[in-house]
């Protein structure tokens, strides 16, 4: 199978974490997404990374489409939980995580933009919604060592990219200070060979 992704994408970080923790060999397409004839609209319509391509040509994508199908296709480190409230769980801060990241990514690309084309509205809006973000997931994880159990699952990898992503565009955010727990849960995933590997570079 074939991974068509770019470095910094920090949805494309969590099926490479996923797909290293479950030690499943791939061929990795480092693609730019954002270019008008970017390869990546030949596997995904919507021009978006990451996409995972099968052997028999088949296209998955959205990184929590991915991350399903792995977990399912080796018996290796399952991530995700077979029980129901469990697996709500660590699905439910995989959304949050993500939701984190989505606005982190929406505020990243809108500072990009000229500043008199900036919406403060929406500025405000991301970065409301960026911290609402970052509490939750300090919140659910409370004192424990991992989001559930005594293991880490896809809720903690998801959990580390998202502050990775943070790491990588908003260094200005203190978000350790804030959140002692996430800073501890993300200084235990970087000893991880997983996570040491797909550390988004610019």
């Amino acid at each position: 199978m074939k991974l068509v992704t770019s470095l910094t994408s920090p949805y494309g970080r969590k099926v490479r974490v996923v797909l290293a923790e479950k030690k499943i060999p791939y061929n990795l397409q480092v693609e730019n997404p954002w270019l008008p004839d970017s390869p990546v609209l030949a596997v995904n319509p919507l021009g978006k990374v990451p996409v995972l391509v099968l052997e028999d040509g088949v296209s998955v994508f959205d990184s929590r489409v991915i991350v399903e199908y792995l977990d399912h296709v080796s018996p290796v480190g399952h991530l995700i939980p077979a029980e129901l409230k469990s697996r709500m769980v660590v699905r439910g801060v995989e959304a949050l995580a993500d939701g984190v990241t989505d606005a982190a990514v929406a505020l990243y690309l809108e500072r990009k933009r000229p500043p008199g084309q900036q919406s403060a509205d929406w500025l405000l809006l991301q970065e409301r919604t960026l911290f609402r973000g970052l509490e939750a997931l300090s919140e659910a994880l409370g004192e424990n060592a991992w989001y559930l159990g005594n293991a880490m699952t896809l809720a903690d990898v998801a959990s580390g990219c998202a502050l990775g992503y943070l790491d990588l565009r908003f260094p200005d955010i203190d978000w350790r200070s804030a959140h002692p727990n996430l800073a501890k849960l993300a200084a235990k995933l970087a000893t991880r060979a997983a996570f040491k590997d797909t550390v988004p570079v610019v």
